[in-house]
């Protein structure tokens, strides 16, 4: 199973703000959820990224938590991403504190394809990045 990844963070190095994990197929659910931001926004972030957010913001345990749920779906998922940060994103949410990590059994791999050229519905929300990071994906493979 195809995972496509898509985040949304604040400026570069900054917190994570959101994420979505879109599967090949459409008959497996979306993970979706957005984080608690506590920090000051970068205006770019204020202005591009947070009027396209949709959710009720989650503690980053609760993220967490329902990252493990969504992910134990799977016995194994290639997580395919467009760009370095998103693959970073992901791998930090797994980690919980020094030596401890979400509890998955899933085995994960990852893909980075910086030749995707996607469109979105709407930009600079991570949903509808994944979304079309896998509509064009999967639309080469044709």
């Amino acid at each position: 199973m195809k995972l496509f990844l898509d985040t949304e963070f604040n400026g570069f190095g900054g917190k994570l703000m959101s994420m979505a994990l879109v599967p090949e197929y459409g008959r497996v659910r979306q993970f979706y959820c957005e984080l608690e931001m506590k920090d000051q926004l970068e205006p770019w972030v204020r202005e591009n990224v947070v009027p396209h957010m949709l959710l009720v913001p989650i503690s980053r345990s609760k993220f967490q938590q329902d990252l493990a749920s969504y992910l134990n779906e799977f016995e194994e998922c290639t997580i395919v991403a467009d760009w370095p940060d998103d693959i970073r994103y992901f791998c930090e949410s797994l980690i919980t504190g020094p030596g401890e990590r979400i509890a998955i059994k899933t085995k994960i791999k990852f893909e980075l394809d910086f030749s995707i050229q996607y469109e979105s519905k709407v930009p600079h929300n991570a949903l509808y990045d994944a979304i079309g990071i896998k509509e064009a994906y999967l639309r080469r493979l044709k």
